[in-house]
């Protein structure tokens, strides 16, 4: 992943597990890492060796979206603020899927993305629920 992208709270993938980034750091090398921790572990690992997570209709629950439509061309999630919406285009263009923000749509795949932008908008960070995200205020 491109550091760049990253911002401590971010979930991330590593090695098949969900983690969240607590530290970005330089090495002595110049590579950078970031430490991540889950329940159980800790780590430091290379930047470039976590991945994003792709948002799904799962993890949207889980971010406070609902399933407000639902039709053989789309389905629609919204989150209880009114102005922010995810659609999922169930063609195979995918012209109309992703995240809507006072009706503009945003690119938006992976739920890293999602929780830079809800931070910037709120200055805060998303209530995840299920145990992966503490609530901040």
């Amino acid at each position: 992943m491109n550091v760049a992208d990253l911002k401590i709270k971010n979930l991330v993938e590593y090695k098949n597990q969900i983690y969240t980034i607590t530290e970005i750091f330089h090495s002595t090398e110049q590579a950078y890492f970031v430490k991540i921790e889950s329940d159980t572990q800790s780590i430091s690992v290379p930047a470039d060796s976590i991945k994003p997570i792709k948002i799904t209709e799962e993890w949207l629950e889980k971010l406070g979206f609902s399933r407000t439509y639902s039709s053989d061309q789309r389905i629609r999630y919204e989150r209880p603020e009114a102005f922010i919406k995810y659609d999922i285009d169930l063609s195979s263009r995918k012209i109309l899927e992703g995240l809507k923000i006072y009706g503009n749509a945003i690119k938006c795949r992976y739920i890293h993305e999602f929780q830079n932008i809800f931070s910037c908008l709120f200055g805060k960070e998303p209530t995840l629920h299920f145990g992966y995200l503490k609530t901040e205020s």
